[in-house]
């Protein structure tokens, strides 16, 4: 997969450019590592673009059927078109890729593939990742009837795009249900990472989630090698130290943020460094009031306690206090195996509820959850002697 447009000079940005151009239009086998893919998703995908794959990871069992999917750096189109057959029909799929010699390779086949599928739903757009509101197909419309010949053309340049991106975005906000990327991220200058996740949360819905496979390094990577662009552009030296990816999702604003697959031996060591690929998933949703509804959750273990990514901390077997907002997510993956809800007896209404005060950890009396008042005895219930179920 590719991202990073062309720039002049040496930059790390034009040896990507480059390498992926020619990687393109002939095939380069040590171009990231190796995976692999349900063989069925690939039957109608052509050689050519089978051939000119390059990725780490496979994110696509993340994804359901009927949404709508974002491919980052999509590259030759391959997740796409495999994630076109998840999605089916009713679902849709978008790659986002600045690589046009890429980007040319994968819509060269939408319709071969669409009339193999029996549907159409990928759109390949022409844009940055790190800058999905501007659509660089739309941008290079508007230059070719003003080009820019001298200084304040170039000031006009600058307001186009600002209007462009808030008029007519290549994606806009809350429109993806899931964020994929196969080996990318790693290839987007340091100065832009902070935006291009900040990118990826925006784009999706509350309740969506990434799934991101990349390269990732198990110390820093030093500043030498990071100057390498023939490391840069082999997704080695560019590669996220593993635990700072995982907290740049959720200086982001990711919740339930999870390694759900790692490669147990390195993909490659240099001088002592080993860079392996892991795929992470990480879900949108968290945000909004926090409302005292009586709820509570127990966490069923096996730990002693956990604390999740707003500091609230769980104690094993323990009736635990929490806002409708945490209560709601917690019944939810990646969580919902992890704990049982309690809803009060008498339900709190959602227009009626205070606010809850989400910073502490605090336990729920039972009683607080049925009522002072609450003093039922009941017979046994049924079931218990395994003629009709089990109570156990």
């Amino acid at each position: 997969m590719t991202q990073n447009c062309e720039m002049n000079g040496s930059t790390l940005e034009s040896a990507v450019y480059q390498r992926y151009a020619q990687a393109a239009n002939q095939v380069e086998p040590a171009l990231c590592c190796p995976t692999t893919y349900p063989a069925d998703y690939l039957a109608v995908i052509p050689q050519e673009i089978l051939e000119r794959d390059y990725g780490c990871g496979d994110p696509t069992r993340f994804v359901q059927s009927g949404e709508t999917v974002l491919d980052l750096g999509s590259g030759g189109g391959k997740l796409c078109y495999i994630l076109a057959q998840v999605v089916g029909a009713a679902g849709r799929v978008i790659g986002v890729d600045c690589n046009l010699e890429m980007l040319s390779l994968a819509r060269k086949y939408q319709d071969a593939v669409a009339e193999r599928l029996g549907f159409s739903n990928v759109d390949f757009r022409y844009g940055m990742i790190q800058n999905l509101r501007l659509d660089l197909d739309l941008l290079g419309w508007k230059l070719s009837q003003h080009p820019v010949t001298n200084s304040e053309g170039w000031i006009a340049l600058r307001h186009l795009e600002e209007e462009l991106t808030l008029e007519q975005p290549l994606v806009p906000d809350n429109s993806v249900d899931c964020v994929v990327s196969n080996c990318v991220l790693n290839l987007v200058r340091q100065q832009d990472r902070k935006t291009l996740f900040e990118e990826i949360f925006r784009i999706l819905r509350s309740g969506g989630r990434a799934a991101i496979s990349d390269i990732v390094a198990d110390e820093d990577v030093p500043e030498q090698l990071q100057q390498d662009g023939t490391l840069w552009s082999g997704c080695l030296s560019g590669a996220f130290r593993e635990d700072r990816f995982l907290e740049a999702f959720e200086a982001a604003g990711f919740h339930g943020i999870e390694i759900v697959k790692r490669q147990e031996e390195p993909w490659q060591t240099i001088e002592g460094i080993e860079f392996r690929s892991v795929t992470v998933v990480a879900h949108k949703g968290k945000q909004g009031p926090c409302l005292e509804r009586n709820q509570s959750v127990i966490y069923r273990g096996p730990f002693k306690k956990v604390e999740d990514d707003d500091g609230h901390t769980y104690q094993r077997g323990q009736r635990m206090a929490v806002c409708d907002k945490t209560f709601q997510l917690l019944k939810k993956e990646p969580y919902k195996d992890c704990f049982a809800s309690v809803e009060p007896l008498t339900p709190v209404p959602r227009e009626s509820a205070e606010s809850f005060h989400c910073r502490r950890s605090a336990l729920r009396d039972p009683r607080e959850t049925k009522g002072l008042d609450y003093m039922l005895t009941s017979e046994p219930r049924s079931g218990c002697n395994g003629t009709e179920g089990d109570c156990c």
